[in-house]
């Protein structure tokens, strides 16, 4: 009889997409199990990969746009996702206004904004989306989303009357926000954030302390963006978001998308599960397979192979997790979902060598499991 395999791996970070990681997968398969069925829904967690992801799942198209970087000056030529027959926009702000766009010289988030994040909202809502998703992760900012607001209509104006730039260094100047001429589509749009972090916007555990110094932040700096997003998040009166997991996402767009835009939050792989009917397609399988570059004890913590271990227990199919690299503690996640947990590199490998041959050490691996499940059947 047939087997069916649903592949449903994250992207390996900086060795291949999650697509390629299905293709190497179903390779591996194939060479043991000429016969068997391979079902891909490639998965992704609100960060790099969910547009593609999403339109590779669900037989979407690119929309190329060109919009503002993550400096002023800065104009970037990208691509947002249409799905569900155009009415759906999937939306990753790290391709207007990510940390790949600067070098380590040029980050600075007290002048970097998601100003081309709201361009994006803009150009998506122009082809008449009614709902848009947005993924958080990747982020050089730490605006709050003011950036996004303003490209979408806000205004903001100090103590005498002049015009603030959205910005993560000029968000302390704001006396007054003006909405009158948000864009009234975000009204009757449906906008829900896919995020993989739980952070508040501000604090300790805020978007400033733990993610900053990664942008370009130093102590100081940090303390400065952290007062001037709290001064935000009061500016932004009746607007009471700052505490909600996820409001620090991507420097605090979390906040601005709940505040401005009357986004909803989610977990960002529960958010691809639920676009991709990941359970109904996982309901038709013998074996789930799964993965991302790293497996570790913090995998728990809402990553995807997590997310989609979950699904396949609750349907009690078994699942198998392929990592790059498995790290400390995997022991408590077979009592969360997971069958095996694979290291998908041959001993003694050099990280290089990891990195160029992943696709062929992932093939490898599928094969070499799918000979011991034979063996065992």
């Amino acid at each position: 009889m047939t087997k069916i395999f649903v592949l449903a791996p994250d992207s390996f970070k900086e060795s291949m997409s999650a697509e390629q990681a299905c293709m190497a997968m179903q390779r591996g398969i194939l060479r043991a199990m000429p016969d068997a069925e391979c079902i891909h829904v490639p998965m992704a967690d609100g960060g790099e990969g969910t547009v593609d992801a999403l339109i590779a799942a669900l037989q979407g198209r690119r929309a190329e746009c060109e919009v503002t970087g993550p400096l002023p000056q800065q104009r970037i030529n990208t691509y947002f996702g249409l799905i569900d027959e155009g009415k759906t926009a999937v939306i990753e702000m790290a391709k207007a206004n990510g940390i790949h766009l600067l070098s380590m010289e040029q980050r600075n988030p007290l002048l970097t904004s998601t100003f081309g994040t709201g361009e994006m909202i803009a150009q998506a809502l122009d082809l008449g989306v009614s709902k848009i998703i947005l993924g958080l992760g990747g982020s050089v900012t730490n605006d709050g989303g003011a950036g996004m607001a303003q490209a979408l209509g806000a205004k903001f104006y100090d103590a005498a009357g002049n015009a603030v730039q959205g910005c993560g260094g000029q968000l302390g100047r704001i006396r007054s926000i003006d909405l009158s001429a948000l864009d009234p589509r975000l009204k009757s749009a449906e906008i829900l954030i896919a995020s993989d972090v739980n952070n508040p916007l501000c604090g300790a555990n805020g978007a400033s302390a733990v993610f900053g110094p990664q942008k370009g932040a130093d102590a100081k700096m940090v303390e400065i963006l952290d007062q001037n997003l709290s001064h935000f998040a009061d500016a932004a009166a009746g607007r009471s978001c700052r505490n909600i997991a996820g409001a620090g996402a991507a420097g605090g767009l979390g906040f601005g998308l709940m505040a401005f835009a009357g986004a909803k939050i989610q977990s960002g792989a529960a958010l691809v599960i639920e676009q991709c009917r990941l359970a109904e397609k996982i309901a038709q399988a013998d074996y789930v397979f799964t993965g991302e570059g790293k497996i570790d004890f913090q995998t728990k913590f809402g990553k995807t192979p997590f997310a989609v271990a979950q699904a396949a227990a609750q349907l009690h199919k078994p699942v198998i997790a392929f990592a790059g690299l498995v790290g400390e503690g995997i022991d408590e996640l077979y009592a969360l979902g997971f069958t095996r947990i694979i290291g998908i590199n041959p001993p003694g490998c050099a990280l290089q060598d990891a990195l160029n041959n992943a696709e062929m050490h992932l093939e490898n691996a599928a094969a070499a499991l799918i000979d011991d499940l034979a063996g065992h059947d």
